[in-house]
């Protein structure tokens, strides 16, 4: 058996090497670049992209971003005319029915009352004899408007609701009813037609005027404040007898002062505004207005009415 020979060394390995050229590697073609990104990026249906990026940051494949959640059919020019506009339109034109027949029927009930209590002699006499009924009506007022103002609630869940509103608008009809029965009846008659007439033109007025009235909350605070302060003298003076011009003073700024919230509540109705009711709030809507008409007809009626 014949032992293995040693391995050369490395100056004979090297040795007649160093004139040869080293291995050429095989010539091979160039591979294409990888494709750029698609223009419209494909995103999972949960994903939301914006399709107005922000002004500081730059599309950065150079096309703008397809949003799953946008409508390729409003791209276009229509005029500003949407379907989503023309059913809050339809939602608001149906609102405003509703609170105005609501309040048709309230101030159809609030007149018989007060044509019964003017026109027929023994309830009129009744109801001036009777007055712990009026301090009745009052309480049963407060509490029923109270109700409906401060549980939303309540005033939405039906028929709950136009229970309530029922009930408050017997009440208030009780009462207006009873203080016309002091005045004659041709007084009665002209604050009606006067009434009628100053809420049918604050309405016009309202539906055409650009003017917000709902932003004018401190117009609003200081004819109440003023309306408040007059009231408050006028109970410090009673006990030292009556004084006209103060109340003349008084159902003035009182007929003002209900005028003005008129045209707040109504504007508040049609929408568009700053501020605006929502569209379930048809009882509330038509509970404020009917209270601003009738507050307006007392005031009136004190101005302008002559006692029998």
């Amino acid at each position: 058996m014949s032992l293995p020979t040693a391995p050369p060394t490395y100056a004979e390995a090297m040795a007649g090497t160093k004139d040869q050229p080293y291995p050429a590697q095989p010539c091979t073609t160039q591979q294409p670049l990888p494709p750029p990104p698609p223009a419209v990026p494909i995103h999972p249906s949960w994903a939301f992209v914006h399709p107005n990026p922000s002004p500081g940051y730059s599309n950065p494949y150079g096309a703008d971003m397809y949003s799953p959640y946008s409508d390729p059919s409003s791209s276009g020019s229509c005029d500003g005319f949407t379907v989503e506009n023309w059913d809050d339109k339809n939602i608001r034109r149906m609102f405003i029915r509703k609170v105005y027949t609501i309040l048709m029927v309230q101030l159809m009930m609030t007149f018989g009352v007060v044509a019964v209590f003017t026109f027929c002699e023994p309830v009129r006499l009744y109801v001036q004899y009777n007055r712990a009924l009026y301090f009745a009506s009052y309480a049963i007022f407060l509490s029923t408007y109270l109700a409906l103002v401060c549980c939303s609630g309540v005033r939405r869940r039906y028929p709950w609701n136009l229970i309530l509103l029922s009930v408050f608008t017997l009440a208030m009809s009780y009462m207006a009813g009873m203080l016309a029965s002091y005045h004659n009846t041709k007084s009665v008659m002209l604050c009606i037609g006067i009434t009628a007439m100053v809420c049918l033109c604050v309405t016009l007025f309202c539906f055409q005027t650009k003017f917000d009235f709902t932003s004018c909350h401190g117009l609003m605070f200081a004819v109440m404040m003023a309306l408040f302060l007059t009231g408050l003298v006028m109970v410090f003076t009673v006990p030292f007898g009556y004084i006209p011009w103060l109340q003349t003073v008084y159902a003035g700024l009182g007929a003002l002062a209900f005028t003005l919230f008129l045209a707040y509540d109504t504007q508040l109705l049609i929408g568009n505004r700053r501020y605006s009711l929502s569209p379930e709030e048809h009882v509330f809507g038509a509970l404020c207005l009917y209270m601003d008409i009738v507050y307006i007809f007392i005031f009136l009626l004190q101005l302008f009415g002559s006692r029998e």
